[in-house]
């Protein structure tokens, strides 16, 4: 871990992201706080897990091991897997907040949805991050079927035109 932390610096970034079960974050928590550097969990959906990053629980539990342990939010994951708005977590914990995965899915774990057909709320969040002048990043995350008439390019511009469209 030391090593990946020192790469991580030598690149220049301002934090890692990794998955890892919730009862480990004390002891990467640690090596991150050795480090000065951030991590962000990567949640799913898996709300029934206790080790998972799935509910803001799982990741209020790790924040009380370390200053370093923070939130790789993925509104994909975090609005169909507990059925809640992203909204009120980012505003609770958004200096905690290392970056946020964008897509769109359905809820109670549906399949991920080209931007718009699904229920996450892709437009509040980016228009919250704009208000707000959060320092994080959002990264868009494309994991749904390519549509039938279209490539996988045609479909990374559709949702950075989302994203345009959702921060005018």
């Amino acid at each position: 871990m030391d090593y990946a932390f020192g790469l991580a610096k030598a690149v220049g970034a301002k934090a890692v992201s990794c998955e890892i079960p919730v009862s480990k974050t004390k002891w990467l928590g640690e090596i991150a706080a050795k480090h000065k550097m951030m991590v962000g969990y990567h949640g799913h959906g898996d709300v029934k897990n206790p080790e998972a990053f799935a509910t803001p629980e799982s990741w209020e539990r790790s924040m009380t091991y370390s200053k370093y342990n923070g939130i790789n939010l993925d509104i994909g994951h975090f609005t169909p897997g507990s059925s809640m708005s992203p909204i009120p977590f980012i505003k609770k914990h958004a200096d905690r907040i290392t970056h946020i995965h964008l897509k769109d899915r359905k809820l109670d774990n549906g399949p991920n949805k080209p931007w718009g057909e699904g229920d996450t709320p892709i437009r509040d969040v980016l228009q919250l991050m704009k208000r707000e002048k959060y320092p994080f990043q959002a990264t868009i995350e494309f994991e749904y079927p390519v549509p039938e008439g279209s490539t996988v390019m045609q479909e990374i511009a559709r949702c950075v035109d989302f994203c345009r469209k959702g921060l005018a």
